[in-house]
């Protein structure tokens, strides 16, 4: 941004049954950003929270398809600025850490900026399973994608205008995140992540998040993106698998055993056809690549 120009900053706060906090985090920001629009995204909670957070001065959306990632939705359909800042309505997060993470997005260099919050989590603030899902779930996307991520999860995040004009997101859930991360990167976004302060959530507010449930939709998420933006790895790797298989049934045919040989040559066959696949998926791929970038330089 140019320095005579002030820019247009919106706080994002997604609400699900955070009456004990809402308020507090409407505050905190306002203090740090107080010319920021601050727009709280309600989404069915059965507690006071969308009065409170009007009392507080926030704008209040109503969205009714439930899961984070619909709320995500409906506020980059809602709102325009050239920057947006996404916290939880918790009170997790330190509203002083904003500054950091708005510099970068408002001098142009990074579509999107993540706060990191494992380094400065403890047993108090973050169980050990939840500490423990996340490390598992960073250290498979980044093998996955071929990434160095710290905290794909987090739900303390700046973005650029660019990033919400152009990054697509479908999933609905608390998935929202690894899908917005992993979207950036097909759509050639600038990420950074930067070390932020985490606190405990307030006695009697509990967390929303389903280990064992929300942990499986993260990595079948994730899964399908792999398929989607990298079909020939994906169906290649399939491929491989299975052409493994069929060499062992070959060689198992030298005992004498004639029946293994149909399935080894159905094997094969379906290894040629994933193979093949994957071969068209790629091409595909790569033309839409192609047509998009040509589509964009005009």
């Amino acid at each position: 941004m140019a320095e005579t120009q002030t820019p247009h900053i919106a706080v994002v706060i997604p609400c699900y049954n955070e009456a004990i906090t809402i308020q507090r985090v409407i505050a905190d920001f306002r203090a740090q950003l107080p010319d920021a629009e601050f727009h709280v995204f309600d989404n069915n909670s059965s507690d006071d929270s969308a009065r409170l957070a009007a009392e507080a001065g926030a704008t209040v959306h109503s969205v009714r398809k439930q899961g984070k990632g619909n709320v995500i939705q409906k506020a980059f359909e809602s709102i325009v600025a050239d920057a947006i800042v996404m916290a939880d309505g918790d009170d997790t997060y330190f509203a002083e850490d904003v500054h950091k993470l708005l510099e970068p997005v408002l001098r142009g260099e990074i579509d999107m900026v993540v706060g990191d919050r494992l380094p400065t989590a403890s047993d108090e603030n973050m169980r050990w399973h939840r500490h423990l899902g996340n490390r598992l779930i960073v250290w498979s996307i980044n093998r996955m994608f071929g990434t160095r991520f710290r905290d794909i999860l987090s739900g303390y995040r700046v973005f650029s205008r660019r990033f919400v004009e152009n990054v697509p997101l479908l999933t609905p859930g608390f998935e929202t995140e690894t899908e917005m991360t992993l979207q950036a990167l097909e759509e050639g976004m600038e990420i950074i992540e930067m070390t932020v302060s985490y606190r405990s959530r307030p006695v009697d507010s509990h967390s929303k998040l389903n280990a064992v449930r929300d942990g499986y939709r993260i990595m079948l998420t994730a899964a399908i993106l792999l398929r989607d933006h990298n079909p020939l790895r994906v169906f290649g790797l399939l491929s491989l698998v299975l052409l493994l298989a069929a060499l062992v049934l070959f060689v198992l045919t030298l005992t004498g055993n004639a029946a293994l040989l149909i399935y080894g040559a159905l094997l094969a066959l379906l290894s040629a056809s994933a193979f093949g696949l994957g071969l068209v998926l790629n091409a595909v791929n790569t033309r839409f690549r192609q047509l998009k970038q040509i589509i964009q330089r005009k």
